[in-house]
């Protein structure tokens, strides 16, 4: 399951970038390498389109992106605040090195 989320958070994204990169920052875009065409409306249904489908991968990133975090807290079983807790359980700090019998504190 978490394979095929991260396989499509990926297409997804380059199918995003792919189309913001169509896009003419101005608003050109596609449309403006139709010259006399844009009388007919063809273009402007292109622009349509790539506006809808800008809003629809962004709006399904974020949503895989949500499903993906959700399945990965799932999979631990616990918060994140319960995982830290349990983790300072397991912690025992090392035990200070006993003195040996031949040696004495004073330094005699």
């Amino acid at each position: 399951m978490g394979l095929l989320i991260t396989i499509l958070v990926i297409a997804v994204s380059v199918l995003l970038g792919l189309i913001v990169l169509i896009q003419n920052p101005k608003g050109g875009g596609l449309g403006s390498g139709f010259g006399n065409v844009n009388q007919i409306g063809g273009v402007q249904r292109t622009a349509d389109f790539l506006e809808k489908a800008t809003w629809g991968l962004a709006i399904g990133l974020v949503l895989l992106c949500l499903v993906s975090s959700w399945h990965v807290s799932s999979m631990r079983g616990a918060t994140q605040d319960d995982s830290f807790q349990g983790e300072a359980e397991l912690y025992q700090p090392p035990a200070a090195p006993l003195p040996e019998e031949g040696e004495a504190e004073g330094g005699e």
